[in-house]
């Protein structure tokens, strides 16, 4: 297949496969008239590129890995640099989603304290918000609503 259609199949740039053609990651043949022409290993191979981008492995990265694994002394060898980089990427992922479920807790707890806001009757701006100490407030102000409290020191 001609590039415009592997772009078509795997939902990527033509820019995007040159890239990856000229950061050493695709291969293609030429056809008699010089156009790039792949197969089923290159499809495969930009499937495989986009998953570990998704990943977030870099391009560098990605090329540092198939370089690994073309240098080592044997399959063995080859595959326990892969499982090193995916086991670091395992823990990467796993400290993200940490960081997301906390973000998540304290975007809820935000949530549920403002909702005590919504039959607030009291006049004026909202620097009336920083003393409140209204009883539909069932929770301590969360930091995430706290932090609009704070004011700007006039310079």
């Amino acid at each position: 297949m001609k590039i415009g259609e592997l772009a078509r199949r795997t939902g990527k740039s033509v820019r995007a496969l040159h890239l990856y053609e000229e950061k050493g990651l695709l291969d293609a043949d030429r056809s008699e008239g010089g156009f790039r022409l792949y197969g089923a290993e290159q499809l495969a191979r930009v499937y495989w590129i986009s998953k570990l981008q998704d990943m977030g492995f870099q391009l560098g990265q990605i090329r540092g890995l198939l370089d690994a694994v073309a240098t080592s002394s044997s399959a063995p060898a080859a595959m326990e640099s892969v499982r090193e980089m995916f086991r670091g990427k395992l823990n990467e992922t796993r400290a993200q989603i940490q960081r997301l479920m906390e973000l998540e807790r304290d975007l809820t707890d935000s949530l549920g304290y403002l909702e005590g806001c919504r039959a607030c009757n009291e006049e004026g701006t909202a620097s009336v918000c920083a003393t409140c100490a209204d009883t539909r407030h069932s929770v301590p102000e969360p930091t995430l609503v706290s932090g609009i409290h704070i004011t700007r020191s006039s310079s």
